[in-house]
């Protein structure tokens, strides 16, 4: 015996044993079999189906209750169907053992050795075509009608291979002062520092950001959206994760400047940040600092250019050290810069850091994300699942409103 058909006599003895427990525990009339349970629009679904696919969920270990999960999955079926049909969408016998034999792989099985297991508990292979009919014309209503709506960019397949779901993950929602240490007024600094960081409330420290922080962020009150932790250098890791939601950190010495950061919300849910290993970073040295001059030359750059190669040839002809492009092992990127790049997509900038004393305005790019994830990636099929996703969106709505339009009945 091959270990396929090892595979298959096991499947089938399991699911023959549940099928004959289930039968033992619930007897049914035979003749109530083929009357209504549901009436769906003109459709009929019979006592039968229902039984015949709660058994099938209840074999395949589906979530739910299997009963409920029948009604509602016989009920969609239905309306799924009537809109294939006046599509003029059918299922041909091709497409048919196609879908069957997709479905079947997801157990490691043949089309032939699967329908022989469910047949051995007790499900007829109708069951299982009407199952799977109703997927495949489904799939086929859903992108002829919506597929030219859904545009997946390089930029949402970049962004994929840098996030992914994680019930266990770590997001922070901060504000952000940054007081500059100008020659001379360090002590003036670092007594306003001390002074924002006894703030209490989160409008207190809105209006200190507008009116002292050099930050882009000052604008809106220094607000910055969610960092995903796992991006946040260690040591302001450490920081930030001791805080309460509200409360504000002591000052932090940045180059050129003191930071104060107030934690605003912590976030547990389903999102996480993949594993970085490298950022792909640039900086193009601005002289001036925080000069007016400065940041308008900043402003105008940021318009100019698109992606870090553009700034080779705004570089051109000046001294090499005014552009710095790196590729540095996260552990190496010096904490100010890593806290920034957090904050930035892909050809995003920064202009919240200084260099040299204060004496030029660091124009910081965010060229590329480096993730292990990243590396074993096939674009293409990121590519396919995000589409998968939005025509999942599109397929609800449609779904939702055929089911308001249909008069259904359940007896």
């Amino acid at each position: 015996m091959t270990i396929q058909r090892q595979k298959t006599s096991r499947l089938g003895a399991v699911l023959a044993a549940l099928a004959l427990s289930l039968a033992a525990a619930a007897p049914v009339s035979a003749q109530n079999l083929f009357d209504p349970a549901i009436k769906v629009g003109d459709s009929v679904v019979t006592n039968y189906e229902m039984e015949q696919r709660a058994l099938m969920l209840r074999l395949l270990n589906a979530p739910g209750i299997p009963e409920e999960e029948a009604r509602d999955q016989l009920i969609e079926d239905r309306l799924k169907l009537k809109e294939a049909a006046r599509l003029g969408i059918t299922i041909d016998d091709e497409a048919l053992a196609a879908g069957k034999l997709e479905f079947a792989q997801r157990a490691n099985l043949s089309t032939e050795d699967f329908v022989a297991a469910l047949g051995q508990a007790g499900v007829a292979e109708q069951t299982f075509d009407d199952f799977v009919r109703s997927g495949l014309a489904w799939r086929q209503v859903v992108r002829g009608r919506f597929g030219r709506f859904v545009n997946i960019t390089d930029q949402d397949v970049a962004m994929a291979l840098t996030t992914a779901p994680n019930p266990e993950s770590v997001r922070l929602l901060i504000s952000e002062i940054f007081i500059p240490l100008r020659p001379g007024q360090e002590g003036e600094a670092q007594a306003l520092a001390e002074q924002i960081s006894q703030i209490q409330g989160l409008d207190g420290f809105s209006d200190a950001a507008r009116r002292f922080s050099a930050a882009p962020s000052a604008q809106a009150g220094g607000r910055v959206n969610w960092l995903p932790v796992t991006e946040v250098p260690p040591n302001l890791r450490a920081v930030l994760l001791d805080l309460e939601p509200g409360e504000v950190s002591a000052p932090i010495a940045i180059p050129n400047a003191l930071a104060i950061f107030q934690l605003r919300a912590i976030d547990e849910g389903p999102y996480t940040a993949r594993a970085v290993t490298e950022y792909d970073y640039a900086i193009y040295h601005i002289a001036g600092g925080r000069t007016p001059e400065a940041l308008q030359r900043a402003a105008e750059l940021r318009a100019e250019i698109d992606q870090c190669d553009d700034l080779y040839t705004t570089a051109k002809g000046q001294p090499p050290q005014v552009l710095e492009r790196q590729t540095v092992p996260v552990g190496q990127v010096p904490q100010d810069i890593a806290y920034e790049l957090a904050k930035l997509d892909k050809n995003e900038v920064s202009t919240a850091l200084t260099r040299g004393n204060g004496q030029t305005l660091a124009f910081l790019m965010l060229c590329d994300r480096v993730t292990e994830a990243a590396k074993n990636a096939d674009a293409a099929q990121v590519r396919t699942q995000l589409q998968n996703e939005e025509l999942d969106h599109y397929a609800t709505g449609l779904l939702e409103r055929l089911r308001n339009e249909t008069r259904i009945v359940i007896y």
